[in-house]
């Protein structure tokens, strides 16, 4: 997960090894997908959020993205959610029309959250949805 998530955040630092293995001990977070694209979330009290979502650039434009997006959430209402949440970065436009596709609408904004390499944060955008 942390050379797919390298390859495809390059705006921001990705995660570590480390970071993805500590997640996944914990209980709550889960994983869908493959080396190619996978998304990584927490069920909590009957609320999911997306942690990242990561497609590898040779494998993008093909459907993974929304094939993990649509995984995730039938995960999440296996394992009992009824309202999904996810952070998107402001300058993130593929994401942003990406999530609006899966009936994901903006619900508040976290004012310079992504720290950029040319040192100018950008906002995440908050967006939530009903499950199913």
């Amino acid at each position: 997960m942390a050379s797919t998530h390298a390859a495809a955040f390059t705006q921001s630092r990705p995660w570590t090894e480390d970071e993805f293995s500590d997640l996944l001990t914990n209980r709550f977070t889960h994983v869908v997908g493959n080396e190619q694209s996978f998304a990584l979330f927490q069920v909590i009290a009957g609320e999911a959020e997306l942690l990242t979502i990561a497609t590898h650039p040779a494998y993008q434009r093909q459907g993974l993205g929304r094939r993990c997006m649509e995984n995730w959430h039938n995960k999440a209402i296996e394992l009992g959610a009824t309202r999904a949440f996810l952070d998107v970065a402001e300058d993130n436009h593929p994401a942003f029309k990406l999530y609006q596709s899966c009936n994901y609408r903006p619900c508040g904004r976290r004012k310079g959250y992504y720290l950029r390499k040319n040192d100018k944060n950008a906002d995440a955008i908050v967006m939530e949805r009903s499950l199913p």
